[in-house]
């Protein structure tokens, strides 16, 4: 997503941050202190008209997967999803929310998933990832009531990206079609599409990557 923001030239400036070494910035989502500290950088850089969050955890890599029944539920391994998830994107929120402009459009935008919808839901399992996506979508639902109160032109959205062929998804394409399987640059390129396309009265939303709302 970063590199398709570069290349398009009505941005002036895209910047990054990320987890790991690689983005100009660095933080950890479980760290507060370090989410504040690339605000307080960036706030004189601002304000900005665009800000996106792209992480996630589906598993903690300790090769038990997500949760298939209620009797695999581990109550360390469900707080360290909520941490990831969804309170590390609401820290994000706090610190970077205020940065949005204030006089025109401007979009928050959060990675979510579609298995996060709560109507939705037909097969069960996966139970810390799909409760903290659910939660998630409920901040988004959250942020853009109060974003609205200080910019009507605000738009706050969860997105879901599709199925994309890298390590998190591998042990879960089996059943994916090839034509639902996308690269990185496909899906990026598809949710930028769909940021373009919002309008103020989508805030609040959770939208897929070919722009279909997807229900709570």
């Amino acid at each position: 997503m970063v590199e398709a923001l570069r290349r398009d030239p009505r941005r002036a400036d895209v910047f990054s941050g990320a987890r790991k070494p690689g983005g100009e910035f660095q933080f950890d989502l479980q760290d507060e202190a370090s989410i504040g500290a690339c605000a307080e950088q960036l706030k004189g850089q601002g304000p900005f008209d665009l800000v996106i969050i792209a992480t996630g955890m589906l598993h903690n890599g300790d090769g038990g997967g997500p949760e298939k029944s209620w009797r695999m539920i581990d109550p360390v391994a469900m707080a360290e999803m909520f941490a990831v998830n969804t309170i590390g994107p609401a820290l994000i929120a706090k610190h970077f929310l205020p940065l949005l402009r204030r006089d025109g459009r401007a979009v928050f935008a959060v990675l979510s998933a579609r298995v996060g919808s709560i109507s939705d839901n037909r097969s069960g399992g996966w139970h810390s990832y799909r409760a903290s996506k659910a939660a998630l979508n409920m901040l988004v639902r959250n942020f853009a009531i109060e974003a609205a109160r200080r910019n009507p032109q605000a738009i706050a959205v969860a997105l879901h990206p599709g199925t994309v062929d890298t390590q998190l998804s591998k042990p879960f394409q089996r059943n994916v079609p090839p034509e639902k399987l996308f690269t990185p640059q496909q899906s990026a390129a598809a949710l930028l599409s769909v940021i373009e396309d919002l309008r103020p009265e989508d805030s609040g939303g959770h939208f897929a990557w070919d722009g279909e709302r997807i229900p709570y």
